[in-house]
């Protein structure tokens, strides 16, 4: 866990954000309905933007040596995320497939899917999630390689401005051997396109 910005306001000072925001939409917050808003507006906040509090190098920092040999792609397919833009902080809503070509070590799945989350779980641009998980795993694991793809819907462009829903956007950020080797590229590409 990573100590919150001692810059950070109080939850006092957030609720009251919330309740001048209530009252900014035209809204009465002492309304019997909106009482509690504020509150629980704020305890949301802590479940959304929880990936402040985390260090994804600690995550990933539990690795396994004992493969006998394993040296083929690791692959987590179709993990779905939730994520805010940075601009309009409304939903970016997708999934991400992330592999990784192991060199000596290999580490739970359930770190590499904890990884997507700690990035997810904060104001971002999609292009920026996709580099900064694919990173991470670089940095830690040193393996011969990596390679995040992340396709979603973002809400900014589905609910507000455009109004274009049903719209993917899809970023990819390839390392090592997938970057450099096509045959590596190409064998990730059809692991995730394989739906059984």
């Amino acid at each position: 866990m990573v100590a919150p910005s001692k810059n950070r306001p109080t939850r006092d000072q957030a609720e009251r954000a919330v309740r001048t925001l209530i009252e900014f939409v035209g809204e009465n917050p002492d309304r019997e309905g909106l009482q509690d808003t504020p509150r629980r507006v704020v305890k949301y906040y802590d479940e959304l933007f929880s990936g402040y509090l985390y260090n994804p190098d600690e995550i990933l920092s539990r690795t396994f040596e004992e493969v006998d040999g394993y040296d083929e792609i690791v692959l987590l397919r179709n993990v779905r995320f939730e994520s805010f833009c940075e601009h309009h902080m409304l939903p970016i809503i997708g999934i991400s497939h992330v592999g990784y070509f192991p060199s000596e070590r290999v580490v739970g799945i359930s770190k590499l899917a904890r990884i997507i989350d700690v990035y997810a779980k904060r104001m971002q641009i999609q292009e920026r999630l996709t580099a900064q998980i694919a990173q991470a795993i670089d940095n830690v694991l040193a393996p011969r390689g990596v390679a995040v793809v992340i396709e979603s819907e973002h809400y900014c462009m589905s609910t507000r401005g455009l109004h274009k829903p049903g719209v993917n956007m899809t970023t990819t950020r390839m390392l090592g051997c997938f970057k450099d080797n096509y045959e590596c590229r190409r064998e990730f590409y059809q692991l995730i396109a394989n739906k059984k």
